[in-house]
């Protein structure tokens, strides 16, 4: 651990709130965070379109207590870690298609939002903190302005420009957002470039992954739904989104080889249901799984694939299907981007549906025990506690630059 950052105090903003139900980058950095350091992680805002929308709902209730000051928003979570609901309401504005008026009003929203974090900071006792943005581009961007950090951190995870609610008005703000913090650290290459094209300071930290269930030492659980199915079986394990996988690339592996059976496990789109995949007799569709049975389905696979299309949306994601299948130990052929490029030693990267079968023919004739090892030992080098050694070195570099 980087001695430089025992005793520090951190402020997590968060785009998700310590309560989701879902995985999250930001809270696991968070936890990491919290090991030698006090840490307020911030949830987002109460907006105004969520109470009129679920006004009804647990969550809502909860937060319109804390406005009113019916209960405390500060709530300990363990040692040295603290969650924030904050004590006030913001205006839902991405509707409003004027830049000046939208930036008025989010000047405003972030006002609120500094004023309640304020307040927490003085309960707590917080001095010369650090402010790790995760990605919000919107409640996140005055926050620097009015909290006045001794160091501002934005965190680029997702290529959030390239989904049409940031892109309305992320498209000017973001690279002014990442022009205006201290440093950005990014969980893929292609982000670290984008952050570097508006602040020099950007990072590649790599990313954490919970990979305990898919690395399993013991006898694993047989399929029964596979059991007698012809093989190699060539797998995919997640949701099967038209705008993130390529149909076409799945049909010509399914068409050039009819001796091998096609096992997608996810839920499916509604292109997906209506796709000609469905035709073939080779190509299983399993449906949506439980998380603990997804090792087994990936150690039942003779290669797994991720045939993911090419766009704005998929280029800088950070490839955690990829870490999951090697720490089954199972050679992967997956689409080559640029966040790719860190796995090349450990994955067939294929640029055309033609790469695809040639790469499954390859890998399944050089897999073997050694191979298998060298996979898991590599996706399991990609833990929280060595992304955030990756934050903590970053920095370092950057607090040593402002002393000279």
């Amino acid at each position: 651990m980087n001695q430089t950052f025992n005793g520090r105090d951190i402020i997590v903003v968060g785009q998700q709130p310590w309560d989701t139900e879902i995985g999250s980058n930001c809270k696991n950095i968070a936890l990491e965070f919290s090991k030698h350091n006090r840490v307020l992680y911030v949830n987002s805002p109460l907006d105004r379109i969520t109470l009129y929308r679920s006004k009804n709902d647990a969550k809502t209730k909860k937060r319109i207590d804390i406005i009113k000051g019916k209960s405390d928003g500060l709530v300990p979570i363990q040692e040295n870690l603290w969650n924030l609901y904050p004590d006030c309401m913001v205006e839902s504005i991405n509707w409003i298609g004027n830049t000046k008026v939208f930036n008025v009003i989010n000047r405003l929203n972030n006002k609120k939002l500094s004023k309640s974090i304020s307040k927490a900071i003085d309960a707590l006792g917080f001095k010369n903190f650090i402010l790790f943005n995760d990605n919000e581009i919107f409640k996140g961007f005055y926050l620097t302005d009015f909290l006045k950090p001794s160091l501002s951190i934005y965190y680029s995870r997702d290529y959030m420009i390239a989904v049409d609610y940031w892109k309305k008005h992320g498209e000017k703000l973001e690279p002014l957002l990442i022009a205006k913090n201290d440093l950005c650290v990014a969980n893929s290459t292609f982000l670290a470039d984008y952050c570097r094209q508006y602040n020099p300071n950007a990072y590649y930290v790599g990313q954490g992954c919970d990979l305990d269930i898919f690395y399993q030492q013991d006898v694993k659980k047989e399929i029964p739904e596979l059991v007698n199915t012809k093989r190699p079986l060539i797998g995919y394990v997640g949701a099967l989104q038209s705008i993130r996988l390529d149909v076409e690339i799945i049909l010509h592996i399914a068409k050039s080889k009819p001796e091998w059976t096609i096992v997608l496990v996810g839920p499916e789109d509604d292109l997906f249901k209506k796709s000609e995949l469905h035709t073939y007799k080779n190509v299983i569709f399993s449906g949506m799984k439980p998380i603990d049975t997804l090792p087994d389905y990936i150690n039942a696979f003779d290669v797994c694939i991720n045939p993911q299309l090419v766009n704005l949306v998929t280029i800088g994601n950070y490839p955690r299907k990829i870490d999951e299948y090697l720490a089954v130990g199972k050679p992967v052929v997956a689409t080559e981007t640029k966040a790719m490029e860190s796995f090349s030693e450990f994955v067939y990267l294929a640029k055309t549906k033609e790469d695809y079968v040639k790469y499954i023919e390859k890998a399944l004739s050089e897999d073997s025990q050694e191979l298998q090892e060298q996979r898991r030992t590599f996706a399991l080098g990609h833990t929280w506690e060595n992304s955030v050694k990756e934050i903590y070195d970053a920095i370092s570099k950057v607090e040593t630059d402002k002393k000279f």
